[in-house]
């Protein structure tokens, strides 16, 4: 005997930026505004429920082939999301707008992420199983990425000082109160310009003072490329210039499965 389908009920959850939210459960048609989010719902099996999703979620490929692109993760295109009348919308607080989330959350149900440590990206991962579904596949992810970490001892007990560069002209770089600021100490870093915030301009000459041993160009948000390591080495000749691929630094989905291995690569 066939049992009858399990009606969608209403969900209240607080969401990580402490704001309550009441979904649908499960949901059926999901907007994801974040790319490493939008790869996570893929891996966790969700794929056929998320309609919309942002021109930079690049993983998985299909993504933005079988859902409707709904603008940039600052740009939204409110027809297009009002069109797909989503019962389930995921954000971050950083990668997004406020005054497009606030607009959003007035029509629809908007869950929030909101993370600068490893503790909390998997605190994500776990809670966006739970509201979609998911909450076993969820938990072995999390358990996955976590053991991955645990697994990542520093070659040395001293971290190598490291500046990390996400753009050119002007030169910015990842400070403190940023994900990638966790990421570089768990990969045996420690950012020399720690003690700024967030994502500051620096020039040629706070960079040739603060001496680091390395410095890092991600390959995302500004695609630097072998042909910026000259201009970097002018600065600091010392300093080892490399390119590191900026999604392992910085998302913080199902993607963080391959960074405790791309970390200590780095150091070999």
């Amino acid at each position: 005997m066939e049992l009858p389908a399990l009606p969608h009920l209403p969900l209240t959850v607080t969401d990580q930026m402490k704001r309550r939210v009441t979904v649908s459960f499960p949901p059926r048609r999901i907007i994801s505004l974040v790319p490493s989010q939008t790869e996570l719902l893929f891996e966790l099996g969700l794929g056929e429920q998320v309609v919309g999703v942002t021109k930079f979620c690049l993983h998985p490929a299909q993504a933005r082939q079988q859902a409707t692109i709904i603008g940039g993760t600052k740009d939204f295109h409110f027809d297009r999301i009002a069109a797909l009348q989503p019962d389930l919308i995921i954000g971050n607080k950083e990668e997004n707008y406020q005054e497009g989330i606030a607009h959003l959350a007035t029509q629809y149900p908007v869950w929030m992420s909101d993370i600068i440590t490893l503790a909390e990206a998997l605190d994500m991962i776990r809670r966006v199983g739970f509201i979609t579904g998911r909450k076993e596949p969820a938990e072995a992810l999390a358990k996955a990425i976590d053991g991955s970490f645990h697994g990542l001892n520093p070659l040395s007990n001293e971290q190598v000082p490291a500046a990390y560069f996400i753009w050119r002209k002007p030169y910015m770089v990842a400070a403190s109160g940023t994900f990638i600021d966790e990421m570089l100490r768990l990969a045996g870093f420690r950012n020399v310009f720690h003690s700024l915030s967030r994502y500051p301009e620096i020039s040629a000459e706070q960079l040739a003072a603060a001496r680091p041993q390395q410095i890092l160009l991600s390959s995302e948000p500004y695609p630097f490329s072998h042909k910026h390591l000259a201009e970097f080495q002018a600065i600091c000749p010392t300093a080892k210039i490399r390119i590191v691929d900026g999604e392992l630094f910085s998302w913080y989905g199902s993607r963080l499965l391959q960074s405790a291995a791309y970390f200590r690569q780095l150091h070999t």
